[in-house]
């Protein structure tokens, strides 16, 4: 079993994700490069890409309807939230959030593979390495940023959808929306991620 390797924090702030559903055409690009990176059997996905949809017609009242369907691709992993329950939950202490750039790894020196993170995370971030018998998930790719490089499904998209950085830079570029239609209420972790969604799917119907 390969020793735990604790690279060297690359920011001084807290890394989060955008990602802009409304340039993503769903090709997977991002999802393959991550399996093929890390090695991942069928079955196994850091990052996952899902078809979202619904919505409807609803009548106005006057007769008329108000079209309110949406249905676009969104692409997610592990968003390194600001209260993480997987590192709640975790007996061993194996799931940590690093101080300073707030990147959520796994410790596999301390990994039982008891899935308490799994079971935990409302985004299915933890998966369990059968091989190992330990959890794993997206660690943004730590030593491609140690490298200077980029995490490789940013480096990987095709119509530059996926961006990466300090979270209080991409809110402020982008706006700060991380509930849309699909995924679970930002309240819950506080996820650092800014999402870019298609018109008539962020929650409310905004």
């Amino acid at each position: 079993m390969s020793k735990f390797i604790d690279y060297a924090p690359v920011s001084e702030q807290q890394l989060g994700f955008y990602i802009d559903s409304s340039r993503c055409s769903g090709c997977k690009a991002c999802q393959v490069a991550c399996k093929d990176k890390n090695n991942l059997e069928v079955g196994r996905r850091f990052r996952r890409v899902y078809e979202v949809k619904g919505g409807g017609f609803i009548a106005t009242g006057q007769g008329g309807v108000h079209n309110n369907v949406y249905a676009y691709t969104l692409s997610i992993s592990c968003n390194h939230c600001k209260d993480p329950v997987c590192t709640v939950n975790c007996p061993t202490t194996a799931m940590h959030k690093r101080p300073s750039d707030g990147i959520v790894r796994v410790n596999t020196d301390k990994c039982i593979g008891c899935g308490y993170c799994a079971w935990s995370c409302p985004y299915g971030a933890p998966q369990l390495n059968e091989a190992t018998g330990q959890m794993s998930k997206c660690d943004f790719c730590v030593d491609l940023l140690a490298a200077g490089q980029q995490p490789i499904c940013v480096a990987t998209c095709p119509l530059g959808a996926i961006k990466f950085g300090p979270i209080s830079e991409l809110r402020a570029l982008y706006g700060d929306v991380s509930d849309v239609q699909g995924l679970p209420d930002s309240s819950i972790t506080h996820p650092n991620l800014v999402i870019k969604p298609h018109q008539g799917a962020e929650k409310g119907g905004k």
